[in-house]
């Protein structure tokens, strides 16, 4: 089956430009070098499966003229991947009398509802919560015709998901993939990893880093996501190999899943 995937965002948690930065890629022309919260869409038949809530996402949406979705997955619980929470409120109404499905690691899913407590509880009377039920993930999820596993993924000192799904996988916030999660990463046509900058971080990889591991998985396709303003566009793309490219808001793919 065919599926689209469209990058809502591919900047880091400050996003790009960053508040109060005179850098050249903050002032950059260039509008790949706009960098939003990192987030994708995935859309195949007429299903739409969002991965991260970020707090971009209201502008990402009505950017790309999302008007469903029937799932959100989270990756993890940090501030950009999450607090784009409550606009899911209109597109959730669509869902009445049932309520949009959102899915986590367990541990995740109990951090959410503490965090939003006021949507889960539901107890407001005048309404204008999101209509969202939290879900656990405890193995692959299959969802609506395509199955999307989740992959362990070391960010730092913890433990979060990517999603492999078909034949693309989306892996962002990661310092290191262990070896069992590796061996889920064979024969990928898209392959997305983070690449914050160059210079080594101690929670996300470099961009080195992650062209080894293109190197060791081999995918037809390789995009860098979670990008800070070290990067610019162009000029990164053109030292790359022919397959690996930064990926950047709006772009759009295609693929099996």
């Amino acid at each position: 089956m065919k599926a689209t995937l469209t990058v809502l965002g591919s900047g880091t948690s400050m996003g790009v430009p960053t508040i109060g930065c005179d850098c050249a890629v903050c002032h950059s022309s260039d509008p790949r070098d706009r960098r939003t919260r990192p987030s994708v869409v995935v859309e195949y038949g007429e299903r739409a499966v969002l991965i991260d809530t970020t707090p971009d996402f209201r502008e990402q949406a009505i950017r790309e003229n999302i008007r469903r979705l029937d799932a959100v997955l989270y990756t993890h619980t940090h501030a950009d991947h999450l607090l784009g929470i409550d606009d899911l409120r209109p597109l959730s109404f669509l869902h009445k009398p049932n309520r949009l499905p959102l899915y986590a690691h367990p541990e995740a899913a109990e951090f959410i509802r503490n965090m939003f407590k006021y949507i889960f509880v539901a107890d407001y009377k005048f309404g204008g919560l999101p209509l969202v039920e939290m879900k656990p993930i405890e193995g692959p999820l299959e969802l609506f015709g395509a199955t999307f596993t989740p992959v362990t993924l070391i960010h730092g000192e913890a433990e979060i998901y990517g999603f492999r799904f078909g034949s693309a996988a989306y892996l962002t916030d990661h310092s290191d993939i262990p070896e069992t999660s590796l061996k889920q990463l064979e024969d990928l046509d898209v392959l997305f990893l983070d690449a914050l900058r160059y210079k080594p971080h101690p929670t996300h990889s470099t961009v080195e880093h992650s062209l080894q591991t293109v190197e060791r998985l081999k995918p037809r396709r390789a995009f860098f996501t979670h990008i800070c303003h070290d990067l610019p566009h162009e000029a990164t793309n053109a030292s790359l190999p022919e397959n690996v490219r930064l990926c950047y808001d709006g772009m759009k793919l295609e693929f099996e899943i």
